[in-house]
């Protein structure tokens, strides 16, 4: 093969790189391209490549033309415009791979290199990955390659040399790079990605279905990692707030709703016992909710970001999280909050709490009624028929189940008397329907739980598999108090770190074979480089750019600041480039100089 590839005139050799290295750049995003644009450029990167082999002549003006007509088609059918990042990646794309069909001068390579860097770039619109930039690396040096390559003309020089070139080239950007990422201005919103390349990202909703959170259990992707101070709380206790959902439809719980003129209740927090301080990195979500361990009174620390906090105890922010941002907050496990008295404005918010829509659920209901007939339970307060449903749960043989198929209209009525199985959102729904049919004011919450500890840096993760949903239930005296159904079914999951797994790949199944510790070694040392990277690259923001001024003697910096530093390093290192060229010069030979 290689010998046939030698014997190829260096036209053909050179056009089957620069394809080669185009493949390169494009095979990344081939999970955001419309499949016939993967189909359509994969298709005239064959076709560049076999005119090149067999030295046939390159289409004609027409085809382009057509070819032309027919991406612009497909873009808007795709995607319904030829403008935003999706559209315009498409057509980037295709329109590289077209640019080789007309390659017959080194003006038209040059034109195919630079798309070639531009196309490199939008990789980032989708991931900004270690990974990512370990590819792009290898596409820069490909193109950086290939340029070298079409500036030697004579003969048929080695592919290797301008390699070697090509790498020295970049070994001497490396530090203009290095002093570029540091100091230049990372002034808000121009620094960053645009907002719509996080439509793909999965995780925790605004509402919940029941279902919805059992399909995160397949997502084993990074949510946030938190770095404690001190030894962390028990897992018991870890319970990452999100969206408190107390309207139900029959099939969907939402957010709250406040009824024109309704005056929002406060949160009324009172905190017990020491804090815990921590600081979260959190993965860009395209939502605008801040996940802290129950209960925070004071804000999370993030600077550039407007916050507030609602009645339910969740924290937002004035805009959607595209990018990662790290936060430090102070929690306090043991707190309580909410009204607590029903009285006035609390007890009109609180029947909104114990309301269930008419049609829905007609045996739970019944079972409601039948627990209250039990002269035990008939005028017991809340906290007595809580313990009373949890023990339902503990001994009526439900199960904690990944898998529980479909819910029907009736998913409460399914839950407690037909499948008496479900996810964590399926044991919190059906808890919450039944409380409420006992008239206690009750409401679900949906976040996080649990996580594990990264045994190479320490941190601990928290994966999209620990969404978890779980209750709050209003007692007299006391406010909203927490109450996990899912631990009285399947205690494991609440405690020990028992999740259910999604089944395992070949490869990661025959790792876990051979050394039932080595997959997990593996994984806790690439997470560890990940997090690496997004502590130090990508969450490399203004704020740390100004202590870095501080540290080298700016006593109040600001990004004009930054701008002055960056254009004298860049002066200075312009007058020294300059300096040692003369002195080059002198070097040589006058009549090799002539």
């Amino acid at each position: 093969m290689l010998n046939r590839l030698n014997a190829l005139p260096r036209d053909a050799r050179d056009t089957l790189f620069l394809l080669a290295v185009i493949a390169w750049i494009v095979m990344p995003q081939v999970n955001h391209l419309p499949i016939w644009c993967t189909a359509l450029a994969a298709a005239v990167l064959a076709w560049r490549g076999w005119l090149a082999v067999a030295g046939r002549p390159l289409p004609s003006l027409g085809w382009r033309l057509a070819l032309l007509a027919v991406t612009l088609g497909a873009t808007l059918w795709s995607h319904r415009t030829l403008l935003g990042r999706d559209a315009g990646v498409t057509l980037i794309v295709v329109l590289l791979t077209l640019k080789t069909l007309e390659l017959r001068a080194r003006r038209d390579a040059f034109v195919i290199f630079f798309l070639g860097f531009f196309t490199m770039l939008t990789n980032f619109f989708f991931s900004q990955s270690l990974l990512t930039a370990a590819a792009m690396l290898v596409a820069l040096l490909g193109l950086l390659t290939a340029l070298v390559n079409a500036h030697l003309v004579v003969g048929r020089p080695p592919l290797t040399t301008a390699l070697k070139t090509a790498s020295w080239m970049a070994l001497l950007g490396a530090p203009i790079m290095a002093v570029l990422f540091v100091l230049f201005p990372r002034i808000a919103p121009l620094w960053g990605i645009p907002s719509d390349a996080m439509s793909g990202r999965s995780g925790l909703s605004a509402t919940m279905q029941v279902g919805h959170i059992a399909s995160l259990a397949l997502d084993g992707s990074v949510a946030m990692r938190i770095k404690f101070d001190g030894a962390p709380p028990p897992q018991s206790v870890l319970y990452f707030r999100g969206p408190v959902l107390s309207r139900f439809d029959g099939r969907e719980w939402l957010p709250p709703a406040v009824r024109p003129g309704q005056r929002e209740l406060p949160a009324n927090l009172n905190v017990l016992g020491p804090p815990v301080n921590y600081e979260v990195t959190l993965e860009p979500s395209n939502r605008p909710w801040l996940f802290v361990l129950d209960a925070t009174a004071q804000p999370p620390r993030l600077p550039g970001f407007e916050l507030r906090q609602t009645p339910h105890l969740q924290w937002l922010t004035n805009r959607p999280l595209t990018d990662i941002v790290r936060y430090g907050a102070s929690s306090h496990p043991d707190f309580r909050y909410g009204p607590t008295r029903a009285s006035g404005a609390a007890l009109i918010a609180l029947r909104d709490d114990v309301a269930l829509p008419a049609g829905y659920n007609p045996r739970t209901i019944e079972l409601a009624a039948e627990l209250r007939r039990d002269p035990a339970l008939a005028a017991a307060p809340a906290p007595v028929l809580v313990q009373a449903v949890l023990q339902r749960l503990r001994t009526g043989g439900y199960r904690y189940t990944l898998d529980p198929g479909v819910s029907g209209q009736h998913s409460a009525d399914e839950f407690w008397f037909d499948r008496r199985e479900g996810f964590c959102e399926h044991i919190a729904s059906a808890f919450v329907i039944l409380m409420r049919a006992l008239d206690v004011p009750a409401r679900v919450v949906t976040g996080y739980q649990g996580g594990e500890v990264n045994s190479v840096d320490g941190f601990w993760t928290v994966r999209q598999s620990d969404a978890h949903a779980w209750a709050e239930v209003w007692v007299d005296g006391t406010g909203w108090t927490r109450v996990d159904p899912t631990g009285a079914v399947s205690p494991g999951r609440i405690g020990t770190f028992q999740r259910l797994q999604a089944p395992q790949g070949v490869i990661a199944t025959a790792l876990v074979t051979l050394s039932p510790d080595l997959l997990a070694r593996l994984r806790a040392s690439w997470e560890a480089v990940n997090n690496s990277w997004n502590q130090w690259v990508l969450n490399y923001t203004q704020s740390k750019q100004l202590n870095l001024l501080k540290n080298l003697g700016f006593e109040t910096p600001s990004w004009e600041d930054l701008a002055r530093l960056l254009m004298g390093i860049v002066v200075l290192a312009s007058l020294v480039g300059a300096a040692w060229t003369l002195w080059e010069r002198t070097q040589h030979d006058p009549w090799l100089r002539l």
